[in-house]
């Protein structure tokens, strides 16, 4: 069965969004999956930040439409998602997408011999591929996928969804980003290990890169990179309208929006799985 290629992580990576995807989640690990409420909120260390990253962080979301910005509470995108290979562009893909922040997203792909849909929502989630007439349920895999990309998403950093995992967000310093650019760079810090890396035009404030680290074959770490161009606005929010990803150095993905809207109603039906992939509709 053919498997969704990853909005969020190239998201909005998608989600593009979400709006940089992007897909704020309970992430467990372990035993703590069977935790109760109370239980994990004791077990869990509380969030961390220092004011110099807190200020790159506001400066951010001042720059992106600030209270604009935080009243987007869904987003539905058009484009083009093209996978790379050996760092050359294949054909791409028609998507749709339907985000509802935090954690629920509906990603439709037609075009270059697909037409399939996979749904997110938290833990969970379902992928239909209609061409070969299956529906199934989300593998850990892909579950997990889903949520490294969230905490990797620019929305996660700069809306706080961190805090709820007792992440640490600390300010790492300027970076070379090309001719006579720099970028602020800030880290969260998560209490399993995990990191990513956000950085910000050091002039305009606006996203420029994300970096983080997943795991590869025979247990090495790979380095993940998202890239953001084309920052257009649509009201008074701003957005990016390609996002590239690299693996390894090696670029392996590309979106191209086409059109976003803000704030559009999303059924919730969208995101229910259908009894039968003869009930999966696209386009709705």
């Amino acid at each position: 069965m053919r498997v969704k290629p990853s909005l969020t992580r190239a998201r909005v990576c998608l989600a593009a969004l979400t709006l940089f995807a992007a897909p704020a989640i309970a992430f467990s690990q372990g035993d703590k999956s069977r935790a109760t409420p109370a239980q994990s909120d004791q077990q869990k260390p509380a969030p961390k930040e220092d004011e110099r990253a807190a200020a790159v962080v506001r400066r951010a979301v001042e720059a992106l439409g600030g209270g604009a910005y935080l009243d987007v509470k869904t987003v539905v995108s058009r484009g083009h998602f093209t996978p790379f290979k050996g760092g050359v562009a294949t054909l791409p893909t028609a998507f749709t997408d339907y985000l509802v922040l935090p954690d629920r997203e509906r990603t439709e792909f037609r075009g270059a011999g697909t037409k399939s849909v996979q749904t997110n929502t938290g833990d969970t989630g379902w992928v239909a591929d209609l061409q070969e007439k299956k529906i199934l349920d989300l593998t850990p895999a892909q579950a997990q996928d889903f949520r490294t990309s969230m905490r990797a998403s620019v929305d996660n950093v700069l809306r706080g969804w961190w805090r709820s995992e007792g992440a640490a967000l600390a300010y790492v310093g300027r970076r070379e980003a090309g001719l006579a650019r720099r970028n602020e760079v800030v880290r969260l810090t998560y209490p399993d290990g995990f990191e990513a890396e956000f950085e910000f035009d050091a002039k305009d404030a606006l996203p420029s890169k994300v970096k983080y680290k997943k795991g590869g074959g025979e247990g090495e770490r790979v380095e993940e990179e998202d890239r953001f161009a084309q920052i257009v606005s649509i009201g008074a929010v701003r957005v990016p309208f390609v996002v590239d990803h690299y693996s390894a150095g090696v670029q392996s993905s590309r979106v191209n929006y086409d059109a976003v809207e803000f704030n559009h109603p999303v059924p919730d039906s969208l995101f229910t799985k259908p009894a039968d992939v003869k009930a999966v509709k696209l386009g709705q």
